[in-house]
């Protein structure tokens, strides 16, 4: 048995191994590029969102700072404050995302009182057939916060 082919065999393994392990560590440079690029988000842009369920996502997020929190539910009350009539005695099904934001607001870590009492304050202002349910909703979400 010849050991040239036996060697050069092994030096294109050892090659495509080499290409492979760059190849493995490349995309990861480009994650971070990418991650740094979304990092200086404007404000404006942010602003833009004011769409529901991107707002909900806000408020949602355990990371929302107190200040975007204030920025997301001032944009709630600004473009989705009227709630539909009641249906009788009934709440409409809608108020079940608003009941689901209050109660999030309250069990925010990064939530304060004022972000609690102004968005409360504004919401029974706009939707005064509403206040005893929403009464109700920052209630139960006030004792589920863990103490």
């Amino acid at each position: 048995m010849e050991i040239t082919p036996l060697l050069q065999s092994i030096f294109g393994l050892v090659a495509i191994l080499a290409i492979l392990i760059f190849l493995l560590f490349l995309p990861s440079g480009k994650k971070k590029k990418e991650k740094s690029a979304k990092n200086p988000t404007t404000p404006q842009r942010e602003a833009q969102k004011t769409d529901l369920p991107h707002l909900r996502a806000i408020v949602k997020n355990k990371k929302s700072t107190t200040k975007e929190l204030e920025q997301a539910l001032e944009l709630v009350i600004r473009h989705h404050g009227n709630i539909h009539p009641k249906l009788g005695a009934r709440p409409h099904p809608d108020f079940d995302i608003y009941m689901d934001l209050l109660f999030t607001i309250c069990r925010h870590p990064n939530s304060s009182k004022d972000i609690i009492i102004n968005f409360d304050k504004d919401l029974c202002r706009l939707n005064p057939e509403y206040k005893k349910e929403i009464n109700e909703a920052i209630t139960k979400g006030l004792n589920s916060r863990r103490v």
